[in-house]
């Protein structure tokens, strides 16, 4: 548990800082070694056998704050000791409780239709701080500590550090199968125009905005650069279920035209892990395989279909598969920061305690979540406004920001998401010059 502890710490802290600002920070109630650190957080007993798993371990709302930030564990105080600040808030168990889903393993028997935890019943949402990486909240705390102790930590100046802007690859096309000329004929559409439809070029099938999307991510990639900003599609490869459907061929002409439109946009490929391999996560690895010997690359990253990755171990099976990061933490229901952080953060099983390599990058906003009565079900300005809160609460932790937005999101008739995708693509690129500027006069 040690190492999870100092990988928490570290965490929270800073990763763009120098490791040994690390030792200067303590976990512990013994206050005979307070006088070897600058900054102590205190344990609250979390992690104790006998209490780790139990409903001991159960946060009670409402949450206390401590300079107005919200914690799980512990008591709302800091004082000086000495010549030590000594935190009697445990950041180090909250962060921990957001951090690795262990709520999830508490809660077991808290499952929507899809075998997913639901946003709504978790504690983010109860407690009303979704929308907010209080994790990462906790560090500018932490530094601000050793600042006002003597330490010198300077701190970021607001800006998001990456932004990933990824699109899954669900239906790609409205009309160009057998199976879908079938049932576009049943329900009564003209058999002519159906027959048109499927032989078409590609660009004219209503689905296949791929290209405008892609011209919206290269707008944002040159207003900030190829570094900070990427794309990535993630494709399907398997699966047999109904929410599986419709099923495409990797190898098809159509889909390798697609993938040819990724290279030239110089796209990152991922794997979109099918329904199916969430129910069974052994499917995974062979799925990998398939996409792979279809586009002749490795794949490394992976997000899985309807963000059903149902239980927290089940990340074991991505990285026994070889993925190196996943895109699938966030909440189907309700966008913000289902870990409680904006930034790319190593996997934990809250269920043997082990860390792992995998890095998670925390979902921020799926475009569906925003609009679907079933979810948040918000107007156009609404969802708007949210997500530019959100957007800044992540400007402020220097934090990064994934959107996942569908390629049938962006047909015009399917209303106000398309229009929000662009105008979050202008508002982060201005957003990164005029930060530039203040950066510039800063300095």
């Amino acid at each position: 548990m040690t190492d999870v502890i100092r990988y928490i710490l570290r965490f929270m802290i800073g990763e763009h800082l120098a490791d040994d600002v690390t030792r200067f920070v303590g976990y512990t109630s013994d206050v005979s070694l307070f006088p070897d650190y600058k900054v102590v957080i205190v344990p609250s007993g979390f992690f104790d056998e006998g209490t780790y798993g139990t409903a001991k371990t159960r946060p009670v709302i409402p949450l206390r704050s401590i300079k107005k930030i919200p914690f799980l564990f512990g008591a709302p105080d800091i004082e000086r000791i000495g010549d030590t600040i000594v935190v009697h808030a445990d950041l180090v168990a909250s962060a921990y409780f957001l951090l690795s889903r262990y709520e999830e393993i508490l809660h077991r028997d808290i499952r929507d239709k899809h075998g997913r935890f639901p946003g709504c019943k978790s504690l983010p949402q109860r407690a009303g701080f979704i929308d907010r990486p209080v994790v990462d909240e906790y560090g500018k705390l932490l530094r601000k500590c050793l600042n006002d102790n003597g330490v010198n930590v300077d701190e970021l100046f607001p800006f998001i550090r990456k932004i990933n802007l990824t699109h899954d690859v669900d239906v790609p096309f409205s009309g160009r199968t057998w199976r879908n000329v079938a049932r576009k004929m049943l329900s009564g559409r003209n058999p002519v125009a159906v027959i048109r439809e499927k032989y078409s070029p590609l660009e004219q099938d209503p689905y296949y905005t791929f290209p405008w999307m892609l011209e919206q991510d290269a707008i944002l990639q040159r207003a900030t650069d190829a570094d900070r900003c990427q794309s990535l599609f993630f494709f399907r490869a398997g699966g047999t279920a109904r929410q599986d459907r419709p099923h495409y061929d990797l190898r098809g002409k159509d889909i390798q035209s697609l993938y040819s439109l990724c290279k030239q946009y110089a796209v990152t490929i991922g794997l979109h892990s099918s329904y199916q391999a969430g129910i069974n996560p052994s499917l995974i690895l062979s799925e990998k395989r398939n996409l792979e010997d279809a586009f002749g690359m490795e794949i490394k990253h992976n997000r899985h279909h309807f963000l059903a990755s149902r239980e927290p171990e089940d990340m074991e099976y991505l990285e026994k598969a070889g993925f190196t990061d996943d895109y699938t933490v966030g909440y189907a229901d309700v966008a913000g920061f289902r870990l409680g952080t904006s930034l790319p953060v190593r996997y934990i099983n809250p269920a043997t305690r082990r860390l792992s390599n995998l890095m998670l990058h925390p979902l921020t906003v799926m475009d569906c979540t925003l609009n679907e009565i079933k979810y948040m079900n918000l107007t156009g300005d609404g969802a708007e406004e949210y997500c530019m809160r959100l957007i800044r609460h992540i400007r402020d932790v220097n934090g990064e920001l994934t959107l996942l937005w569908h390629n049938t999101s962006a047909v015009e008739r399917h209303g106000y998401l398309r229009g929000l995708y662009s105008k979050l693509i202008n508002h982060v690129g201005c957003e990164f010059h005029t930060n530039i500027k203040k950066q510039i006069i800063h300095v």
